[in-house]
């Protein structure tokens, strides 16, 4: 098992990164009511999941194991680390971290 920090920005952003051996496009937008929201694409930017909402205490790809991601991601927050992040924080307060399988 290896942990991973993704760096972030509090921005809306896409980037490339790879996750337990395979590359991906990440995708995170400021949704206003609805917070951070993550879409993760293949490295040819063919959606495989839109719409998780960065929330803390919980796996965000639990619900998608059957997609064989590969590892746990979640999000923990500094120093509460249930706070979700909030569009100032993200990457300086609030973490986004990739825990291989």
């Amino acid at each position: 098992m290896a942990l991973v920090e993704i760096p972030l920005t509090p921005v809306s952003q896409q980037f490339a990164i790879q996750l337990a051996g395979v590359q991906y496009q990440l995708t995170l937008i400021w949704r206003d009511v609805a917070g951070w929201v993550l879409d993760i694409a293949s490295n040819d930017k063919t959606p495989i999941i839109q719409g998780i909402p960065l929330v803390a205490g919980a796996d965000l790809l639990a619900q998608y194991r059957y997609l064989g991601i590969g590892g746990q991601l979640f999000v923990m927050s500094d120093p509460a680390v249930l706070e979700p992040p909030t569009s100032t924080n993200l990457g300086f307060e609030s973490h986004l971290y990739f825990l291989t399988d």
